[in-house]
């Protein structure tokens, strides 16, 4: 397999290097991405956001993750930062090329426990607050996760990776001493083998463990070969802990399955829950009386609501206290009086934090936890509360990323403003709302746009439409690296949540439900490009489309429906239904909920659904650009779209990102070798202003 992609490859190059009219005005001109008093491509690489904020026991302090791009590296590192409630005391705690993570306080507030590569694997640090001395207090052969205290400080627990012994057929024959043999054939008999930034993975199964918090020898207290997930949470006597996992004998093969389950420091196991569906992320009241996790059904359905679920401590008395708020909850804390909770979810756009009380009776909190996803604008942040219900949550905006806020006292105050070195004297695309109706039903949609630095609103201007992936999730006015770059090259810039978007309660999510990709979001995307061009400033002969992973999968199907467009970028799509589900890393959970049942018995389903359906009626200009090493949306996709398209003599061009996953953004300069290619073909395609 690997000869052959790298066949197709050179076979590819061949066809760059010979086709005149790929290569034709290879330099257009993007200068005005290059001033300084604009966002440029390179900036990038000194953008900050905050991430992953964590209020002290006693409500004073918060430490935080502060997150920055290295130009020499091209990697993302991670400090931790302390400042006070107030604002005041702004300082690192620990700095350096490492990256440092999952900082968690002590149930005294006297010790912080972090991870960090110490001798190049990741362990688990403890800092002293009194002294700040640091040390390492584990030796793991794998990187551990769900880092959690112990009520009574004495233990840590976490979940970590178990490898287990390879599949093997055949036993190796000897080979000569100092023989230099090719490596050995490796046998994969499970169905989940492969897995997005990973390849490969040798089989292994999540365990849950506990380290004394003075050092030690960690202990592995769950057995078997499933996978026990986090987040974990112990009981108030420090003796029991809860997790999820789904321990069915065919649990490889299921999906929306799991369990609550008790073990104790002994090793004994409990099943709290056992009713169909998913019961995820359990947490014991601070009292130890009750339990509380977030259930979803197991439907086959593309999109499917999670609620809050409170049972009392032995599994009885089951309260779904969000079944009537038609809003998917994503995560929650237990509030310190064991009488009502808060709740995170996005309404409309907005990420929001809510206080339910054991009725279920909502009180909002905090809107707007927002910023940690900062190449595209999807709705995103992190929060964390203590006992006397102080909030710490991420705050970004339309035009800078995550910074720090706090909410006490009924009063919010963000405490940082880490961009503004770079930002603050800078001109940025305005972000505007647009809200219109879709021409297919008059299904009311909700969008973005962002106009070029300079913008005047009696010139007419390009049109970039940027479609979000998922495609159940949802984009937001907030900063966008990639998005930003575009309207400094004076694009307007269009986004929207078209039908199948969260945030908008279930009947609308459920609108593309086994129609993904289809007339009806594409007739989403156009009348909200038809309502932009209606305003007056937007060149309606220079119309470009673009969208990664779901939303190439939009832009591919979308020039099969129309020759509106002067050039398409159709970033990681899915060509062809039937291949992807039997190549890449989704397959199980898209069979299930996607579609109507196996490839081979739905193919007209399957066909119906895939760009490659439509491939015949493509006249646009249209390039594909997806990482080498990418399992979601596997690169033989593209390469389907693009050697049809050749044959069909229609312009198009392959970019493959080497070494690189389906996040292509996930490296600086990965990003900043999407979005110039994506300008550099709309650039070629662009006409003269009438």
């Amino acid at each position: 397999m690997k000869n052959q992609l790298t066949q197709i490859f050179y076979i590819s190059l061949f066809l760059f290097v010979f086709n005149p009219t790929v290569w034709a005005d290879e330099d257009p001109d993007l200068s005005a991405v290059n001033n300084p008093k604009h966002y440029t491509g390179m900036d990038v690489f000194d953008l900050q956001y905050v991430s992953d904020p964590r209020i002290s026991p006693d409500g004073k302090q918060v430490v935080y993750r502060l997150n920055s791009n290295d130009i020499m590296t091209d990697k993302t590192h991670s400090n931790l930062w302390i400042i006070d409630v107030d604002g005041a005391k702004n300082r690192p705690l620990l700095t350096g090329k490492n990256s440092y993570t999952s900082p968690r306080w002590s149930p005294s507030g006297d010790r912080i426990a972090f991870v960090a590569a110490s001798g190049g694997s990741p362990q688990i640090h403890l800092m002293w607050m009194d002294t700040g001395q640091v040390a390492v207090i584990s030796d793991l052969r794998q990187p551990p996760a769900s880092i959690t205290w112990s009520p009574d400080g004495k233990y840590l627990a976490f979940t970590m990776a178990v490898p287990a012994k390879p599949s093997k057929l055949v036993k190796k024959r000897p080979q000569p001493k100092g023989a230099k043999w090719s490596e050995a054939a490796v046998v994969i008999d499970s169905i989940r083998y492969q897995r997005d930034g990973r390849g490969i993975i040798p089989t292994a199964f999540n365990h849950v463990f506990v380290l004394p918090a003075n050092g030690g020898t960690e202990r592995q207290l769950t057995t078997g070969n499933f996978q026990h997930q986090g987040p974990l949470s112990w009981s108030n006597d420090s003796q029991h802990l809860l997790f999820s996992a789904n321990r069915d004998a065919g649990w490889e093969r299921q999906t929306i399955e799991s369990d609550v389950y008790q073990i104790d420091l002994l090793g004994k196991l409990t099943q709290i829950t056992s009713e169909p569906g998913a019961e995820n992320q359990p947490a014991y009241s601070p009292d130890g009386k009750k339990i509380a996790y977030i259930k979803t059904e197991n439907l086959k359905l593309s999109y499917i609501k999670s609620t809050l679920v409170v049972i009392n401590s032995d599994g009885s008395g089951a309260n779904d206290l969000s079944k009537n708020f038609d809003v998917n909850i994503d995560d929650f804390a237990w509030a310190g009086n064991n009488k009502s909770l808060h709740i995170q979810y996005d309404q409309r756009a907005i990420r929001r934090l809510a206080e339910i009380n054991l009725r279920g009776k909502i009180s909002p909190k905090v809107q707007g936890i927002s910023g940690t996803s900062n190449g595209r604008p999807y709705v995103s942040g992190d929060f964390s509360i203590n006992d006397d219900e102080v909030i710490a949550y991420t705050k970004g905006s339309a035009y800078r990323p995550a910074d720090l806020a706090v909410y006490k006292a009924k009063k919010h105050k963000v405490l940082t403003a880490v961009n503004e070195d770079l930002l603050g004297h800078k001109k940025l695309g305005e972000v505007h709302e647009i809200i219109y109706n879709s021409s297919l039903d008059q299904q009311q949609i909700q969008g973005w746009y962002i106009t070029p630095p300079d913008f005047d609103p009696n010139k007419k201007y390009p049109l970039i439409i940027e479609i979000h992936g998922g495609p159940w999730l949802a984009y937001g006015p907030y900063f966008s690296a990639e998005l930003q770059q575009m309207a400094s090259a004076g694009y307007v810039v269009f986004y929207n949540n078209f039908r199948g978007s969260t945030g908008y309660g279930t009947d609308f999510a459920m609108l593309l439900h086994g129609k993904y990709s289809s007339a009806d979001d594409f007739a989403d995307h156009m009348s909200g490009i038809d309502a932009l061009i209606d305003k007056g400033f937007v060149d309606e002969h220079n119309l470009f489309i673009t969208g990664g992973s779901a939303g190439g999968i939009a832009a591919a199907y979308a020039v099969g429906l129309t020759n509106r467009f002067n050039a398409a970028v159709a970033a990681k799509p899915v060509i062809n239904w039937v291949s992807k589900t039997l190549t890449a890393d989704s397959s199980i959970g898209q069979i299930r909920h996607q579609f109507p049942g196996m490839p081979w018995d739905h193919l007209a389903h399957y066909w119906q659904r895939s760009p490659l359906s439509l491939v015949a009626n493509v006249k646009t200009p249209t390039m594909l650009l997806t990482g080498e090493d990418d399992r979601r949306t596997p690169i033989s996709e593209t390469e389907q779209f693009y050697q049809a398209l050749q044959l069909l003599n229609v312009d198009t061009m392959m970019v493959r990102i080497p070494d690189t996953p389906h996040g292509i953004a996930d490296r600086p300069s990965r990003l900043l070798t999407k979005v110039d290619h994506i300008l550099a073909w709309f650039e070629r395609y662009k006409k003269d202003p009438e």
